[in-house]
């Protein structure tokens, strides 16, 4: 098998599905890397520790206390405001984020997410994505498609607890781009160099192949 997208480039396939206008929140890792791939648009970031208005992610230059949920540094966008945590998840409890993105450990064939907590390893803890994954008015996943031991991630039942039920919208992995839909999954595009079959040997959920599937354009 070709190997999959790197995080960066799994980052970019998600920022494809974000347009002007759109109020947007990024989950802590691989979604933060989406804000470095959104310039030209008119998009406003939402941070759940209190920015709306924020850009990219700095490597140097930058002003330690503006940082977004992941504490990464970020740029801040002429008329960016700051709030408390009251007021930020009063946004996202409001229905007022227009796309979340985050990151996952399983999601299941009903759309079922969970991404706080792997029994094997202990620790973990609940957090602002279960507002966000019922909050947002449409979730996209992004993760590896399998784990490192190559256990499948798209399951028919999640086998870790929860996040939030029936909440996924798009699933994108380094392999595919997957829809949840009326609680199918539905493949819709392939990373250059996967064939369907892989994918549909590497995914222990059902899944419905769109009949014009496609390899992803980046």
């Amino acid at each position: 098998m070709a190997d999959g997208l790197s995080r960066e480039l799994i980052a970019l396939r998600a920022s494809r599905e974000l347009s002007d206008g759109m109020i947007v929140n990024l989950g802590i890792g691989l979604p933060t890397l989406v804000s470095n791939f959104i310039d030209g648009l008119d998009i406003t970031l939402q941070s759940e520790n209190g920015i709306l208005g924020y850009g990219n992610i700095l490597e140097d230059d930058f002003e330690p206390d503006f940082i977004n949920a992941g504490g990464q540094p970020v740029e801040i966008l002429p008329g960016a405001s700051f709030f408390n945590s009251a007021e930020s998840f009063g946004m996202i409890r409001g229905g007022h984020i227009d796309v979340a993105i985050l990151g996952g450990l399983q999601v299941s064939s009903i759309g079922d997410l969970a991404n706080w907590y792997v029994p094997e390893r202990g620790g973990g803890s609940i957090g602002g994505a279960m507002d966000l994954a019922v909050g947002a008015k449409k979730l996209i996943i992004t993760m590896a498609h399998i784990t490192k031991d190559g256990a499948p991630r798209i399951m028919n039942e999640c086998s870790y607890p929860l996040t939030a039920e029936k909440c996924v919208d798009l699933i994108v992995t380094d392999l595919a781009v997957i829809q949840c839909q009326d609680q199918q999954l539905t493949l819709v595009e392939t990373a250059p160099g996967i064939s369907v079959d892989e994918i549909i040997n590497l995914t222990a959920a059902e899944l419905i192949i769109d009949s014009n599937v496609k390899e992803m354009s980046l």
